[in-house]
């Protein structure tokens, strides 16, 4: 008797930060509940440029540090941009990925470029992914991130107290992305159906976070089963 084959995981491509590192960056992703990225494969690859510069995270994550590419203060000039774009569309295709096809995105913090030649193309229709957004009270790039979330259909922003970095997820924060990841698995028919959150009228879902470790798998999962049979879930979105 043939054994049931096991089902593909879908893959999340995971691109770290400016003068950072892969590994730096699924160190920080670490620090969330396991169970948000259970059902993926994730890929945490090094940018192509060693860092030119000093990194912010000296002293707090070994080197070596990377760059995918190069921008001036204002992000109005930009160097090794189109390096950056044809490597990763190799990178993905290597892996059995669709180059021209993205299914959701998790920016941290972030900014839309400045330059009009891509503005006007990138930013000329709404960009109808399925998109995370964490912003930080003391993030610098605040302002900018605000911004470049106007740029998505239906995004989902969680707010946080801390600066430019990977937050922790409070129990609230985790189960959204926990439904968040489940719209995904569910849309491509690669997770069992469950109940999911979503949006409403095509608006932006605003959730605080706070410096808090999440909860216990089990834990958030009869949190989850509670709140979906009394829509409290709902109810704190919404507040």
């Amino acid at each position: 008797m043939e054994e049931p084959q096991k089902q593909k995981k879908m893959k999340i491509l995971c691109l770290h930060g400016f003068r950072t590192s892969g590994s730096f960056l699924q160190k920080q992703i670490s620090k969330w509940n396991p169970e948000i990225f259970a059902h993926f494969d994730m890929d945490f690859p090094d940018g192509i440029f060693p860092a030119r510069g000093k990194s912010d995270i000296e002293g707090i994550f070994p080197p070596p540090y990377f760059e995918w590419f190069q921008f001036n203060k204002e992000f109005t000039e930009y160097e090794n941009l189109e390096e950056c774009i044809s490597y990763l569309c190799e990178y993905i295709t290597s892996k059995g990925g669709n180059a021209i096809s993205t299914i959701a995105r998790i920016p941290s913090t972030g900014s839309k470029f400045r330059d009009p030649a891509i503005t006007d193309v990138a930013y000329k229709d709404i960009i109808k992914v399925k998109s995370v957004h964490f912003i930080g009270e003391k993030d610098w790039l605040k302002v900018p991130s605000e911004d470049l979330l106007t740029a998505f259909e239906n995004p989902l922003l969680i707010r946080h107290p801390q600066g430019h970095t990977v937050p922790r997820l409070d129990e609230e924060a985790t189960l959204k992305l926990l439904g968040w990841t489940k719209d995904i698995l569910q849309y491509y028919g690669a997770a069992p159906t469950t109940d999911t959150h979503k949006h409403e009228n095509g608006e932006t879902k605003e959730i605080g976070i706070e410096e808090t470790n999440p909860k216990p798998v089990s834990e958030i999962q009869n949190q989850e089963k509670n709140t979906r049979e009394t829509g409290a879930v709902e109810a704190m979105v919404q507040a």
